[in-house]
């Protein structure tokens, strides 16, 4: 009996450990937070952007990311404050204030993309995956399915015809939800894991034919221009597709991932 109370008391010791360590954390994650707001009010924009980039060092937020964003503007950088939009985006994806301040953005820089269309379809689809972020996705998905199995046993211990009916419509269209909700949380995880895209942060880029400057100039992109990365295996330069569907190399040190 000894050993065994022993062993709980180390248990419940670790556990308050634990319990304070990640209160202490808590609390210097807000205290960080108030004074990069702070300094953002007071228009300390250099002060801010050194606060909320630790902040951003802890982990992702899309709240964070899209105030590094704004701060990164009212600097006057607008590369960097689209590429911190471009990230809250990837996070929160159906913000709109983050989407409204991206095209802004977007406005602003020198190079005017006339993007590839795609097919309707395919572009509906990706509407619909950027309609709410993955845990949003996934929450839905969950709800559907306990729907689902609430309306299935609604169809199963029914005694009423048109109730079993409904019951049973009801129960495939939660199911077909639930699919859905999966499938969009999967594309969302996979995007914010698999980030193949990066934003032009050098004032200006010519893109190569080959990864070597001797390479033929293809084009030049400027600071804020949005890239979808080819081929990542070369040391210091990478092949890029912008919007238009045209393709070439620049070097690494000219962007950055979202």
């Amino acid at each position: 009996m000894t050993i065994i109370q022993a062993m709980l008391r180390r248990i419940l010791f670790l556990t308050l450990c634990l319990i304070s360590a990640f209160a202490q954390a808590e609390v210097s994650t807000d205290s960080i937070k108030a004074q990069a707001d702070s300094a953002y009010t007071h228009e300390q924009y250099d002060q801010a952007i050194a606060l909320y980039s630790q902040l951003a060092e802890q982990g992702e937020s899309a709240v964070v990311y899209y105030n590094l964003g704004c701060a990164y503007y009212r600097k006057g950088d607008i590369a960097h404050s689209i590429l911190w939009h471009e990230r809250a985006t990837l996070l929160d994806p159906g913000n709109a204030d983050i989407a409204y301040n991206l095209q802004l953005l977007r406005d602003k820089t020198i190079d005017r993309i006339e993007p590839i269309h795609e097919f309707f379809l395919f572009q509906l689809w990706h509407d619909v995956v950027n309609l709410m972020s993955t845990d949003t996705w996934a929450i839905m998905a969950l709800v559907c399915f306990g729907l689902a199995l609430a309306t299935l046993a609604w169809f199963l211990f029914s005694s009423r015809m048109s109730v079993r009916r409904m019951g049973l419509y009801s129960c495939i269209i939660f199911f077909l939800l639930t699919v859905l909700g999966n499938v969009c949380a999967y594309q969302q995880h996979e995007k914010v894991k698999n980030r193949t895209s990066g934003v032009i942060v050098a004032s200006s880029v010519t893109v190569k034919s080959t990864p070597s400057d001797s390479g033929n100039d293809l084009f030049v992109i400027h600071e804020g221009t949005r890239l979808d990365v080819q081929d990542d295996s070369m040391k210091e330069w990478a092949e890029i597709r912008i919007s238009d569907g045209k393709v070439g190399w620049v070097p690494k040190k000219s962007f950055e991932r979202i």
